[in-house]
């Protein structure tokens, strides 16, 4: 398959990215807003090009469980879903991450909490970003804010997870999985045989010669002293990933008075925001985080060094404000707006939230 345009939503381009990728297993289980994924996959039939493996689980733990089963062998293999089914993936994310093996998770986030609404919230970012399961871990979480975007980031998200053998998640709200947008596809990556998958992953159960043994791939240790050493280790993985693989992007921020702080679908509205914001002779800038985890706490407090305050826009109660706080150290006005139960704001909304908050912006 060559590279190609093509007019697609967002679900659709991660499905058909996964393909070209080279992924060798997908495990899922439908719910509104990310359907299309398992949907497009089916329609699109893998097993017959690349030898995908694409299979309906009777339910979100069996699909986790599976990606659990097939990240062991060595496998490139991922899961989709949409808030209260991730949830229901939490214990099988946990021991992936202490198994210390790749995989890529997608949620596209409804509004909640419990069953909540169909339609689009950012209201999970302390479930991906602050380890939603149990124990001291983190997710690399990569938010999408355009359909190109979730096309790039599955590629992005198995290479760090093979990288640094943990999960990645992909972090798109439902406006950034249902929005149909071009998307250039990347070229296909043949699938890796069972002799590169011994080469490049020594540690997984398949694959190997028939001389040696397995491996065994567990999360259990009885041992409170080497229990903390697996810890440490994980720690150790986590530092790294946050030396190296911080992303965010900027817009307008050079001459910027104020600073608003958004990702995904928000940050594009905020754009438009802050170009009507520029009209009206008030400078504000964007700084869009595209790793949620690990967060871009330093360009953060750089910028916030050069401006008078800093409005977080997110599809929420407020959730990320905390860690741009944290950035921040108390050193200027952070102020929060947001909006639930799938409610989205336009652009002039923002405006008017972030004219409220810093009323003596246009003076």
């Amino acid at each position: 398959m060559k590279e190609e345009v093509r007019l697609m939503k967002g679900n659709e381009a991660i499905a058909h990215a996964a393909i070209r990728y080279g992924v060798d297993g997908y495990f899922g289980y439908p719910i509104t807003p990310q359907s299309e994924i398992l949907e497009t996959l089916e329609a699109e039939m893998p097993w017959e090009t690349t030898g995908m493996v694409v299979l309906q689980a009777e339910s979100e733990v069996a699909a986790i469980n599976m990606v659990y089963a097939g990240a062991a062998c060595g496998k490139a293999v991922m899961t989709s879903s949409s808030s209260p089914g991730v949830s229901l993936k939490q214990e099988g994310i946990s021991y992936i991450a202490a198994g210390e093996l790749p995989a890529l998770i997608v949620n596209v986030m409804r509004g909640g909490p419990g069953l909540g609404t169909i339609h689009p919230s950012q209201a999970d970012y302390f479930q991906a970003t602050k380890g939603g399961g149990h124990g001291d871990y983190h997710l690399i979480v990569l938010a999408p804010s355009t359909v190109q975007e979730m096309a790039d980031f599955v590629t992005l998200g198995f290479d760090l997870a093979f990288k640094y053998r943990t999960p990645a998640m992909i972090l798109a709200d439902g406006i950034v999985g249902q929005m149909m947008e071009k998307v250039v596809l990347p070229p296909a990556r043949p699938r890796r045989t069972d002799e590169e998958i011994a080469r490049q992953c020594p540690w997984a159960i398949t694959g190997r010669p028939a001389t040696r043994k397995p491996n065994v791939i567990t999360t259990l240790e009885l041992d409170t002293a080497q229990m903390e050493r697996n810890n440490e280790r994980y720690q150790r993985t986590y530092h790294v990933i946050e030396q190296n693989e911080v992303r965010y992007e900027k817009f307008m921020t050079e001459d910027a008075d104020y600073l608003i702080v958004a990702f995904g679908s928000m940050a594009r509205i905020c754009q438009k925001s802050i170009e009507e914001a520029r009209e009206q002779g008030i400078k504000i800038g964007l700084i869009r985080p595209i790793t949620l985890w690990p967060f871009p706490y330093q360009a953060i407090k750089e910028l916030s060094d050069k401006v008078k305050g800093i409005l977080v826009v997110e599809l929420n109660a407020g959730q990320m404000i905390e860690d741009v706080r944290l950035a921040v150290e108390g050193n200027l006005p952070v102020h929060h707006f947001g909006r639930l139960g799938g409610i989205v704001p336009n652009p002039q909304e923002v405006l008017e939230a972030f004219n409220n908050k810093f009323p003596d912006a246009k003076k």
